[in-house]
């Protein structure tokens, strides 16, 4: 048995949506980090699934959704905005905060 924790987690909603993201990606937010580090014994980390009771269907897919365009654009410079709509940014700013990203 390989002790190389799994290349895909698994973020769920308040809502129950199931959104299956790289662990690489997962790992941008650091509350998503923390809850899959191997060594925090955290139910998590064993499981690979994050419940986000706070966090929404709608809201978490522009939450991976970001954590992809950070993964991508990590070491680029001049990157275009990401495209959020207003009816979001209060819950996302929420999000982001609880989510450290």
């Amino acid at each position: 048995m390989s002790d190389t924790p799994p290349p895909f987690v698994t973020l769920i909603s308040n809502d129950g949506f199931e959104f299956i993201v790289s662990r690489d990606a997962a790992c941008v937010a650091g509350t998503i980090k923390k809850m899959l580090d191997p060594t925090s014994k955290f139910f998590e980390a064993t499981t690979g699934r994050c419940n986000l009771s706070t966090i929404n269907g709608v809201v978490l897919e522009k939450v991976c959704e970001y954590l992809y365009y950070n993964l991508k654009n990590k070491n680029a410079s001049d990157v275009p905005d990401m495209e959020i709509p207003p009816e979001l940014c209060l819950e996302l700013l929420m999000a982001a905060d609880y989510l450290h990203v």
